[in-house]
């Protein structure tokens, strides 16, 4: 079974293909460039170096969000794109989940956080049990410390990642109870090798959907759309009390 993923998410741009347990070509970068300018040309690079004809592939596996509005969008275009042309189906994986199934059979729980803006992260709860990767929450939009809070009650050690680290760094040394780490720098932003080797199990459990069907997990508002909300609700007041 062979596998190509796409991950533009957040500020890393990644492509991938795994071949049933093998990592044949991973791209990624996380540089200043909109992944406009980076997805397709990686792609096209990887499929140069790997000689890889994409009509072999049996799905394509796409980080589905949340993250980065515009990068979900140019995401699950170039897929929905790839999937209409080579008739192939699509796997959505969830953002948070591929994050953290960058740490393989690490001890405790593992906690992705991606920074949402106004103080909140997209998030999910994770371990693994006997090597099977286990959702103890599903990801979701919170306040960082509303989090922090949750951790504290399960009481158990912690490892992060993503790149709402840098942001609250300094607030999980303050709040946080329970002990705590970082991942490393190889494995603590995405990676489509994860979103492909996810994506994977979920297609043998029959995970998936056309490119038709296919659409982007958001979990909140626009920052566009909260402020047109905002601009009607004054609006809405005004005219009341004229």
């Amino acid at each position: 079974m062979k596998i190509l993923a796409l991950d533009s998410s957040g500020i890393v741009a990644s492509v991938a293909v795994v071949e049933d347990d093998t990592l044949l070509a991973e791209y990624t970068v996380n540089y200043k460039k909109t992944h406009s300018q980076t997805l397709l040309p990686m792609l096209d690079e990887i499929v140069k170096m790997t000689e890889l004809d994409l009509e072999s592939i049996d799905a394509i596996a796409v980080a589905a969000g949340p993250g980065s509005f515009t990068g979900l969008r140019i995401g699950s275009a170039t897929a929905k794109g790839l999937g209409l042309a080579l008739k192939k189906p699509l796997v959505a994986v969830p953002t948070v989940d591929a994050l953290a199934y960058n740490l393989y059979d690490a001890q405790g729980v593992i906690c992705p956080i991606m920074d949402a803006r106004r103080k909140q992260v997209y998030t999910g709860i994770y371990r693994f049990e006997e090597h099977q990767f286990v959702t103890l929450k599903e990801q979701w939009a919170a306040p960082i410390e509303e989090l922090l809070e949750e951790l504290n009650h399960r009481g158990e050690m912690v490892t992060f990642l993503g790149d709402g680290v840098p942001v609250f760094r300094d607030l999980i040394a303050e709040k946080l109870q329970v002990p705590y780490s970082f991942a490393p720098a190889h494995v603590n932003k995405q990676r489509a090798a994860a979103v492909a080797a996810l994506g994977s199990i979920y297609y043998k459990e029959g995970r998936t959907e056309t490119a038709m069907e296919h659409v982007p997990e958001y979990l909140r508002v626009s920052q566009a759309e909260r402020e047109r909300a905002e601009r009607e609700k004054v609006q809405k007041q005004a005219g009341a009390e004229v």
